[in-house]
């Protein structure tokens, strides 16, 4: 959530900025600062009522001292009428106030100076590249096949037992998701992340935390009679740890890991480009959180960045790196970027991993917070990234490495898996 504040001193500032996310703010930022304007009226109104209180009050005490009895009962009298007007406007005051957030929650947070325009994925800017993309043997095959042919990844059993989107793994393909994610989270661990294993439900206070309120509650899947949300990453709950935390400047920068299943209803996504494991109703992620300095959170980026990169390299997958465009960014995100590895069997690029800094959107709304050096409490950066998520990572896995022999597993992961090839 943005802060008003910013919102009063860099009006104009705010409107172009959120203008590359394409969305219009004048209208809703003029009501806010209308609106404020009124409340800081009514917050005048009722701190002179309750000066006035505390110094009747004080009157009061001294008349009775000096016997000034009726005196003293009229100014108590003053002070009841008092009490019933501090009643009325704190009542004013919470519901403007609540007036002005439920306009608040309604922009999105203000995106970096780099953030190149654009209005759809195809005007994400490519800025890195890296690895060979090898010609397959003849007669490749897409992943799906791949997993029936192996009989590792079963879509079929997977739509019984739950549905589309739910597959089941199988042998060496559970074996493989199990060393992948292993890896992943030794890999976090040697980089001085403290992984933490959170739940997988979480409430509305933690989903209007991290911004999937009101914003996406739409897919993610709620649990009516508990008024709890199955986690779309575990970016939420982990982020969330530190929700009306003031932190030490000391203790910067916190670093997380954790590995979850995570469960997205995906609501209208449909044809070619869902098939297999390119997108999943439930799959296994490895996330990466970081609670960071202002001064210090654009830095850090890089080097999640390059961690995630790190991770392609090892598994000998050809990546590339692409900045989002306003129009492609999310509704919380300040700057994203995309990594992406070459699918051969499908012939395209396919996302495996979003790195963002979040700058104080989010902990604006969670009261994410730190005192600083000089005792000046202010809000964190937080970060986060996918470290990786499974589905697309195995996919490209799969199609990359298959050989006539079977599908060679890279040399990284062997003493994960347990074994060299799946045939």
């Amino acid at each position: 959530m943005l802060q008003i504040s910013n919102i009063k001193k860099n009006t104009q500032e705010v409107i172009d900025k959120l203008s590359v996310k394409n969305f219009e703010a004048t209208d809703i930022i003029n009501k806010l600062l209308s609106i404020d304007n009124d409340r800081k009226i009514i917050q005048k109104t009722l701190d002179d009522k309750l000066s006035e209180s505390k110094t009747i009050s004080k009157e009061i005490g001294k008349l009775f001292k000096e016997g000034k009895i009726e005196e003293a009962n009229n100014k108590k009298q003053r002070t009841s009428e008092i009490k019933k007007d501090v009643k009325a406007l704190n009542k004013k005051l919470n519901d403007i106030t609540e007036e002005l957030n439920s306009l608040l929650i309604l922009l999105p947070n203000i995106p970096h100076s780099s953030v190149p325009r654009g209005k759809t994925s195809e005007d994400n800017e490519i800025i890195y590249q890296e690895g060979n993309i090898n010609k397959l043997v003849t007669e490749s095959l897409p992943h799906w096949e791949l997993a029936s042919k192996y009989d590792i990844i079963d879509f079929d059993l997977g739509s019984k037992i739950t549905g589309a989107g739910f597959p089941v793994y199988k042998g060496k393909g559970a074996r493989l998701q199990r060393a992948l994610i292993n890896f992943f989270l030794d890999e976090a661990i040697k980089a001085g992340y403290k992984e933490i294993q959170p739940p997988l439900v979480v409430n509305e206070a933690s989903g209007y935390g991290t911004g999937q309120i009101p914003d996406k509650e739409g897919q993610m899947y709620y649990i009516n009679l508990d008024n709890l949300y199955l986690i779309p990453t575990a970016e939420v709950p982990i982020t969330n740890i530190y929700r009306d935390v003031i932190l030490k400047s000391d203790d910067l920068p916190i670093k997380n890991v954790a590995y979850s299943s995570c469960f997205r209803r995906e609501a209208g996504s449909y044809g070619k480009d869902v098939r297999g494991l390119n997108r999943l109703h439930q799959f296994d992620k490895v996330e990466i959180v970081q609670i960071q300095h202002p001064g210090k959170s654009y830095e850090t980026l890089e080097i999640m960045r390059e961690h995630v990169a790190n991770l392609l390299r090892k598994l000998e997958l050809p990546f590339r790196t692409l900045k989002l465009c306003g129009g492609d960014l999310s509704f919380t995100s300040a700057l994203t970027y995309d990594m992406e590895v070459y699918s051969g069997a499908q012939e395209k690029w396919l996302e495996v991993s979003s790195i963002s800094n979040f700058e104080t959107f989010q902990s604006n709304r969670m009261k994410l917070r730190f005192r600083d050096k000089n005792g000046k409490i202010q809000l964190a950066h937080t970060l986060n990234g996918s470290a990786l998520a499974l589905p697309r990572i195995v996919a490209a896995l799969l199609e990359n490495n298959q050989t006539n022999e079977g599908i060679i597993i890279p040399k990284t992961l062997r003493s994960y898996t347990g074994f060299d090839i799946i045939s």
